[in-house]
């Protein structure tokens, strides 16, 4: 049975976004080590050949004068006309080579064969070597006591320009250099000597060590291409979330736009009814056009009349905190007085107060300065605040509604109840939009869970804090605290001095 290469436990591994991606993408570096004729990926053959490519070319000129000058060293002892007919057919091997690196520069890279241009490359280095290699039958026609060393110095320059210039292929660095390596070594164990046998060991040392050399500087470039894809595919996945970032908030605004116009439109369209049953509902529970002849009439006009002006309030909150989300709720700001202020609250609170027998208890500290600071919004926040303690203080229970200065300089409104308090975990919850804690949801209290988010909002636009603490049975203490900045201070008196020169003449 042939092996499996994924294990059942991947197989049956859930695979999210991340896991989809990450498989295509080991696929498609599987398919890239396939298609790739030096096993790593077929887009980094590409790289290499180029710059494989690039170096033959860039370093023709420097090869010709390389090959001229050891000719003309090697005239010495050789006819000129050996050397000359062998750096000819050198330089005519570099320039097949050379012109085979143009071809591949001008080639499309979509149609890109690492195969076959590997084997063209390979192909015409052999050509190359096998012509640098030619220097050998030098031995036949010169003293060979004094060309050997000549010989040796030759086909160490020849392998070693050959293989720092074919490094990023490493069968075209092979094939260009041991036939050189091949024949003058045995061309020098042929003559004998131990000088010859030094020479030819030596050699092959650097045969073994050009080609090593040649394989890290191999390792160096394709870790060099390596990096610079991961870096060109982060730059990519970077740019297509940020894409994708883009169209999200595109698309979150629009939804935004979208809320705050259905918002809008709902706003009118359930008003207009509500302000006429409202309206007609407080008639009928007043009575005005005389009594009722069922009694009951009156108690569902009430019933009426309440759910009618809470499910208007629901609304006015709801618009409320869209606007602030929007950035669209703007401060009317002039100088207000927060006992004053406060003092209007409580007594719109004190008949609710009343009616659950809680002891509704206001102060303030003395020549508190007004404040700069939207009234009407300052107002919504005392009353959420007074709404929400009396609404979770039990019968016969306290209320303290406190206006004085805070410990910065600013000043700081206060409410405290004695009711049943709110656990710690829950905190964050009923400072969320819609949060709703446990007490609230069994007592079933009417409300939206957006008192509170509101006010934290509000005192935001006022560059104030909202704090809010509460225990288990102790009861809780909310504090909306304005900076000093906004406090308006009497400024001292400027007093001008005036600098009265006196003149004093001393008669003489």
């Amino acid at each position: 049975m042939p092996s499996q290469s994924v294990s059942e436990a991947d197989i049956r591994a859930p695979i999210g976004v991340d896991g989809k991606r990450n498989a295509q993408k080991a696929v498609s570096e599987a398919r890239q080590r396939l298609t790739s004729s030096s096993g790593t990926r077929a887009d980094f053959d590409f790289e290499l050949m180029h710059d494989y490519a690039a170096a033959r070319i860039g370093a023709a000129l420097p090869m010709a004068v390389i090959v001229g000058i050891l000719a003309i060293v090697a005239s010495f002892w050789v006819p000129v006309t050996i050397t000359a007919l062998w750096a000819g057919l050198v330089i005519a091997s570099l320039l097949i080579v050379v012109q085979m690196a143009r071809r591949f520069t001008l080639a499309d890279p979509v149609k890109f064969n690492a195969a076959r241009w590997t084997t063209s490359f390979v192909a015409a280095e052999t050509v190359s070597g096998v012509a640098l290699s030619l220097l050998a039958l030098f031995t036949l026609v010169a003293e060979q006591a004094d060309l050997t060393p000549v010989m040796f110095a030759m086909a160490l320059v020849g392998i070693a320009s050959n293989a720092i210039a074919t490094h990023t292929l490493p069968p075209a660095t092979l094939m260009s250099t041991l036939p050189v390596t091949m024949t003058v070594s045995a061309a020098l164990v042929a003559l004998g000597g131990t000088l010859n046998y030094t020479l030819a060991a030596v050699t092959i040392c650097g045969e073994i060590f050009f080609l090593f050399l040649a394989r890290q500087l191999h390792g160096a470039e394709l870790e060099t291409i390596s990096h610079q894809s991961e870096k060109d595919t982060l730059i990519y996945e970077l740019e297509e979330a940020r894409t994708m970032s883009d169209e999200a908030r595109r698309h979150a605004e629009q939804a935004n736009i979208a809320k705050s116009q259905f918002l809008a439109t709902m706003s009118h369209e359930l008003r207009t009814p509500l302000n006429a049953i409202i309206g007609f509902s407080e008639v009928l529970k007043s009575e005005l056009l005389g009594p009722h002849k069922v009694s009951q009439y009156k108690e569902y006009a009430g019933d009426i009349h309440g759910s009618g002006q809470h499910l208007l309030n629901l609304i006015n909150e709801l618009l409320d905190l869209s606007r602030i989300e929007a950035g669209k709720y703007e401060l009317n700001e002039e100088a207000v007085s927060l006992v004053d202020i406060a003092e209007d609250c409580r007594r719109m609170m004190e008949l609710r107060a009343k009616a659950k027998s809680i002891e509704l208890v206001f102060s303030y500290g003395d020549n508190l300065p007004k404040l700069w600071g939207d009234e009407r919004a300052i107002r919504q926040v005392m009353l959420n605040l007074l709404s929400n303690a009396i609404k979770f203080t039990p019968q016969h229970g306290k209320v303290t509604l406190v206006v004085q200065r805070s410990g910065d300089g600013g000043q700081m409104i206060s409410v405290k109840d004695n009711g049943p308090g709110i656990p710690q975990n829950e905190i964050d919850t009923v400072l969320s939009s819609f949060g709703q804690g446990s007490l609230a949801q069994k007592t079933a209290e009417q409300g939206a869970g957006l008192g509170l988010p509101i006010v934290q909002k509000i005192m935001d636009l006022h560059q104030g804090r909202f704090d809010l603490y509460s225990k288990l049975r102790f009861g809780t203490e909310a504090f909306a605290t304005f900076p000093r900045a906004r406090v308006m201070d009497a400024l001292a008196p400027v007093v001008e001095k005036r600098n009265r020169l006196e003149i004093y003449s001393v008669a003489g």
